[in-house]
């Protein structure tokens, strides 16, 4: 950690900062000593109207940058790079994008962050563990006990804890130009099938849960069910169509390499989310 960053004289905005892995940069970020500068619609923040960016850039030295849908997503390219020109026409030193392991869509935004004329960096990440303590997966691992989804039955994935995720983004936002320029990517220390992953879900409440592969266009309509719009769903279709066919099936050193240590493993983030009573009956909010 840098002194300025200890003193907390470094201001970070964090976009995204209600959600799954913005609310996680932003604990971090105030737990380094940075003061973090939340951005999401509740602090007047809007990825939809640019003319809501200036006033939440502006005197900020670094940002977190996460697309609100998904980085890959059509139009992700232009709004990243849109958004990455103006932090760096209004001073902002230091961008960090999250984006996705394996995932090709994403590669137009990750070009237009580098392109934008401020110091950058990518985290890639895996299939983040937390997708199946919050959101639809875990709503259906409460409700129903199954969990239905387009990823095959021996696709193997290094499930991140998005908790590893928000340190290394800290860490690329406070360590100077150490990793400037640069992609990491993080990943947990095991693989596993999303079967193997419920199952462990499973042991750990007691609970008969089971995991049910079906193809990505038959899943895209339980999306719309989910209340995903129609145009977002048909890109996810397509998107879990390639992302989830094996080519993940690998670990990446990011954690390690960033921050010292070994990466948390799926099976904590289950203790902890047992412990917590995420996957309860009626249960809801964080895992």
């Amino acid at each position: 950690m840098t002194r300025t960053s200890a003193q907390g004289d470094m201001t970070v905005v964090v976009t995204g900062a209600s959600g799954r892995a913005g609310s996680r940069v932003a604990e971090a970020g105030r737990a380094a000593g940075l003061t973090v500068r939340a951005a999401s619609r509740a602090t007047g923040f809007d990825w939809w109207d640019r003319s809501t960016w200036a006033g939440t850039l502006r005197g900020a030295d670094a940002a977190f940058v996460v697309h609100p849908t998904d980085v890959g997503a059509p139009g992700a390219a232009q709004t990243v790079g849109a958004f990455a020109r103006e932090a760096a026409a209004l001073g902002v030193r230091r961008l960090v994008l999250l984006s996705a392991r394996g995932e090709e869509q994403a590669r137009p935004a990750e070009a237009a962050l580098a392109g934008a004329g401020t110091r950058w960096t990518v985290v890639r990440a895996a299939w983040f563990a937390q997708n199946f303590g919050e959101g639809p997966l875990a709503e259906e691992l409460r409700g129903s006990g199954e969990l239905v989804f387009p990823a095959g039955d021996a696709a193997r994935e290094p499930f991140v804890d998005l908790r590893d995720v928000a340190d290394v983004v800290v860490a690329a936002l406070v360590s100077g130009d150490r990793y400037a320029g640069r992609v990491l990517e993080v990943s947990g220390p095991r693989l596993l099938t999303f079967a193997e992953a419920v199952a462990e879900i499973a042991k750990g409440t007691g609970r008969a849960l089971s995991y049910r592969a079906v193809a990505a266009r038959e899943y895209g309509g339980n999306l719309v069910g989910f209340g995903v719009p129609t145009q977002e769903a048909a890109f996810l279709v397509e998107l879990f169509g390639t992302l989830l066919d094996g080519r993940n099936a690998r670990l990446s050193d990011g954690v390690r390499q960033v921050l010292g240590r070994a990466p948390r493993d799926f099976g904590d983030f289950v203790r902890e989310g047992v412990a917590a009573g995420t996957w309860e009956p009626g249960a809801s909010g964080r895992g």
